[in-house]
């Protein structure tokens, strides 16, 4: 939150000018301190799936949640403040928000990784902001990996990625970390992962075998996981259970929606 106030001032935003807060969904790490930010900004109003809305004005449900599957991760972040229910808008599939001097940005709903994701397509740049609908780009390496934690739907996800493509976008700005560019490429092969990771843990199900040899399996099988492997054992959040996570969001989605992909 400091850096992004500094950041507005170093390119002349006043803050009373700010009228959106807009997050994709209202996991710990992109919306948890949407309460702590929206006092600094005094006519900005948060933007938020009308799902995740409830969990905005009172989190106390969403952080004992946040605490459980993160653990000290979350408690580094910090408990989630409320934001007050007359500055939250919930919009639908579709609808823009006019951001002056021509720019728009289109809200495109994008479950999947979460029944309440919603995606941002920018008239300015012709990017998208995805959030985790998309997946983690570690821009240090150049690759992609799946954000896949329970509750997933693989199906959802699938057509969310079709739906960003549809934007034929310039960019892609992903949340995780940083924007990259050749984003037709990048979303299909990110679907592709997708398919592939539900291919290995379906077949991994139907031999009975446990959530390591699924992940031994992956690191075989995905080139990108391969490359990806011990940056994520080194990195303070990403080591801490994003992997296992993932393949316990599949291993979940089959075990409802029973062992086929069809």
């Amino acid at each position: 939150m400091p850096n992004l106030l500094a950041g507005l001032e170093e390119i002349g935003v006043k803050r009373d000018e700010i009228r959106y807060v807009a997050v994709s969904h209202i996991h710990i790490d992109h919306a948890g301190g949407a309460g702590a930010l929206l006092p600094h900004l005094p006519n900005a109003r948060l933007v938020v799936h009308e799902r995740g809305a409830p969990h905005m004005v009172n989190p106390q449900k969403l952080w004992e949640q946040s605490k459980l599957v993160l653990g000290e991760v979350a408690e580094l972040y910090g408990e989630i403040p409320p934001v007050p229910e007359s500055r939250v808008v919930t919009p639908v599939d579709g609808m823009t928000l006019n951001l002056g001097e021509h720019v728009v940005l289109k809200v495109l709903e994008t479950g999947g990784h979460a029944s309440h994701h919603m995606s941002f397509y920018t008239n300015a740049t012709q990017g998208v902001f995805p959030g985790d609908a998309a997946g983690i780009y570690l821009s240090q390496l150049d690759v992609t990996i799946p954000t896949a934690p329970a509750p997933f739907h693989l199906e959802y996800a699938l057509a969310a990625i079709d739906k960003l493509m549809l934007t034929e976008p310039r960019w892609l700005y992903y949340t995780h970390f940083g924007p990259a560019d050749s984003p037709i490429e990048r979303l299909n092969a990110y679907a592709g992962q997708l398919k592939l990771w539900a291919r290995v843990i379906l077949e991994s199900m139907k031999n009975s075998e446990d959530e390591e040899a699924m992940y031994e399996k992956i690191l075989r099988r995905d080139p990108n996981m391969n490359v990806a492997a011990d940056f994520i054992r080194n990195h303070f959040a990403l080591r801490r259970g994003v992997v296992m996570q993932n393949i316990q969001g599949f291993v979940e989605y089959f075990k409802k929606k029973g062992s086929s992909l069809a």
